[in-house]
């Protein structure tokens, strides 16, 4: 039989993990799937706390005995058996980090080759929770906004005024005369002048112009 088991963050709607697992896997094998495919620390001590549908406390299961079996002698479909519904699974005791293991039920119809198997992902691994990432699903309702057709109106509008804005800059500068053209006739009425003067006569009125 294949059963299937929802991991989750207490209060973190953006995350999830659905697992697939046999029967006949055990505690310790679910244990190492989470611990590699969330990235959790190798070298911490682990724990199962496990709980009845009313959420009272039945059993605790570590790498070693606790009492009711360590993680390597308790077997999914015993688990199932033994009525528990839920987990707290910490993965680093000490620290007291952890997340929840529901029992969603068995997968009708599913080959128990392949297993455990990771069927869903949602949301980053909880150690990016940790570092202060936050999912759209958990942002308050006053910041839980997407774009909407009158916002992007307004940055199409907001562009066009700027376009409009720059090409009327660019039209002025066209009134704008180069500031050397009177500049340009003083000089060639002075270069006029310096021909009369180096090669033509000037000639007042009293001269003899029979001669």
């Amino acid at each position: 039989m294949v059963y299937s088991y929802k991991v989750t963050l207490t209060g973190i709607k953006g995350f999830h993990r659905i697992y697939h697992l046999s029967g006949d896997n055990t505690l310790y094998t679910f244990h190492k799937q989470m611990r590699s495919d969330m990235e959790f620390p190798q070298d911490q001590l682990i724990l199962f706390k496990a709980f009845d549908a009313s959420g009272a406390v039945i059993a605790r299961y570590g790498l070693f005995d606790l009492g009711n079996g360590a993680v390597d002698d308790v077997t999914i479909s015993a688990a199932v058996k033994k009525g528990i519904k839920s987990f707290v699974y910490f993965y680093d005791v000490t620290n007291k980090k952890s997340v929840n293991i529901s029992f969603e039920g068995p997968v009708e119809g599913a080959s128990e080759k392949g297993l455990p198997l990771l069927a869903d992902i949602k949301g980053p691994n909880p150690i990016e929770f940790e570092n202060g990432y936050i999912a759209f699903e958990d942002l308050p309702d006053d910041q839980r906004h997407l774009p909407s057709e009158s916002d992007k109106n307004r940055s199409k509008k907001s562009l066009e005024a700027l376009l409009s804005a720059l090409k009327d800059e660019d039209d002025g500068d066209d009134d704008i005369q180069p500031e050397d053209e009177d500049e340009e006739d003083d000089d060639d009425e002075t270069e006029s002048i310096r021909d009369d003067e180096d090669g033509m006569e000037i000639f007042d009125g009293s001269e003899d112009l029979t001669l």
